[in-house]
């Protein structure tokens, strides 16, 4: 019986802590080769230390997914360690300043579409080429229910993840010819240290789990369920979709 991945090399970023720290582990699980991306070091680290207590096989590389000169080692790095990219995940992402229209300043507009826009097209335009030569490849975008709904505050963030919808389809159109599926997953809540960061303390978050229809936030592992499916060869036939991995809350609008 095979783990589904056995063999597969996966790029994931922001892999250091909650939902990406979550996909790596899982797919390492399954058979494949992680490597790790973070702008935290340590934090890096520990989900390699993490991968291979398990059994697994990781290494890292620290730095700003903003920053394509870093990217670029990033895609070198797997490539040299583990031989080829296979699997893209594009997890790292910043909330923004959670403000309204008129309260956004420029300097946090500019660090949120740096980061959750930028730093997705030019981690894929890294690992295309060898999907290409490879005819086979899988890339999922992580976006947010935000993306689907809107939200009342925090427009820098809404955007960027409806400009990850946005790539996902034409990716989708574009890659397609060379067997390359794109996909992503627009999660609600999750219990991670951002969202606490975010909402404040567990009991606000409890409250605004009340809105939810399944009637709670996920845990990380149950995203990276929905994520490693879609790097797996049971989604070759799948491109160009969106998996609202949020317990419902787009049917409510929330």
């Amino acid at each position: 019986m095979t783990r589904g991945l056995e063999g597969k090399v996966a790029v994931i970023t922001g892999a250091g802590a909650g939902m990406g720290r979550a996909h790596a582990r899982l797919m390492a699980e399954r058979g494949a080769k992680v490597a790790v991306q973070d702008i935290r070091p340590d934090a890096a680290a520990e989900t390699v230390r993490l991968i291979r207590a398990d059994g697994g096989e990781a290494d890292f590389l620290a730095g700003d997914v903003a920053d394509k000169a870093h990217i670029l080692e990033l895609v070198r790095m797997a490539e040299s360690r583990f031989g080829r990219i296979d699997i893209l995940v594009n997890n790292a992402g910043v909330p923004g300043e959670l403000g309204t229209t008129e309260t956004t300043t420029e300097a946090g507009f500019d660090r949120t579409y740096a980061v959750n826009v930028k730093g997705m097209v030019f981690a894929t335009q890294a690992v295309v080429p060898g999907m290409k030569a490879r005819r086979s490849g899988k890339i999922v975008n992580i976006s947010s229910r935000w993306a689907q709904v809107g939200s009342d505050f925090g427009i820098d963030y809404c955007g960027t993840k409806a400009a990850v919808l946005g790539l996902t389809k034409a990716w989708a159109k574009e890659l397609a010819p060379w067997r390359i599926c794109v996909n992503a997953v627009a999660p609600g809540g999750v219990w991670t240290d951002m969202a606490l960061q975010e909402r404040g303390t567990p009991e606000e978050i409890r409250e605004v789990e009340k809105s939810v229809p399944l009637g709670r936030w996920a845990q990380p592992r149950e995203l990276a369920f929905a994520v490693a499916f879609l790097a797996s060869p049971e989604a070759d036939f799948i491109t160009g979709q969106v998996i609202a991995a949020n317990g419902g809350a787009t049917i409510v609008g929330f």
